[in-house]
């Protein structure tokens, strides 16, 4: 079955948000970070080494799910799998070891179940291949790779949240546009997380 047009609008999309957020980081100067970085520390090398690893999920992620490679050139398609699977692994662990420098409780929290989430999906994903459960495997490398968005549309949502808080709080910002930007960048990934949960389990549901 050919994949919908909106399966490479989402990738377009995705490499428009992820690149310039993954360029700062390619320069590997801890000065660039968008994240603050605890001196003195293995903080930078540890974040640097997720987002790299995570970008390498990303784009063999969607490529998991072209026909043309998955039914025409299964090798390609296993290799590619392997590849999105150590991506994974590395990445995931390492948010796992990130955790310990995020900066306050309600991050640390959101990174834990999205890393153990992300780890989970995967592991299932890559064992339901490997005993040749083939429908169970694609519906867990579906979860997996909505947790993979997660970084995506994390951000997407970020314009919403401040348009919600914004009418909650009576079309005002009480305490300054700083603070409601750390407030609305403190629950962006728990909201990525509950979306892409949502969408994903309706699509398997929808198959």
């Amino acid at each position: 079955m050919k994949l919908p047009k909106i399966w490479w609008v989402l990738f377009l999309v995705s490499l428009v948000v992820i690149v310039p957020f993954l360029f700062p980081y390619l320069t590997l100067d801890p000065a660039n970070s968008r994240i603050t970085i605890i001196p003195g520390t293995i903080h930078y090398p540890l974040l640097v080494a997720h987002i790299v690893a995570a970008f390498i999920a990303l784009l063999t992620g969607f490529f998991q799910f072209v026909d043309r490679i998955r039914l025409k050139n299964p090798r390609i398609h296993r290799f590619l799998g392997r590849i999105y699977v150590y991506s994974v692994f590395i990445s995931g662990l390492l948010s796992l070891a990130s955790i310990l420098y995020a900066e306050n409780f309600m991050k640390a929290t959101s990174f834990l179940v999205l890393s153990f989430v992300w780890l989970f999906t995967c592991w299932k994903g890559y064992l339901t291949a490997i005993n040749r459960e083939f429908e169970e495997h694609r519906k867990w490398m579906i979860r997996s790779f909505g947790m993979t968005l997660v970084a995506i549309s994390a951000r997407l949502l970020v314009p919403i949240l401040l348009l919600l808080y914004y009418i909650f709080h009576g079309f005002s910002l009480p305490h300054g546009m700083e603070t409601v930007i750390g407030e609305v960048l403190n629950v962006n990934i728990w909201a990525g997380l509950i979306l892409n949960f949502v969408v994903v389990e309706w699509a398997i549901l929808k198959k």
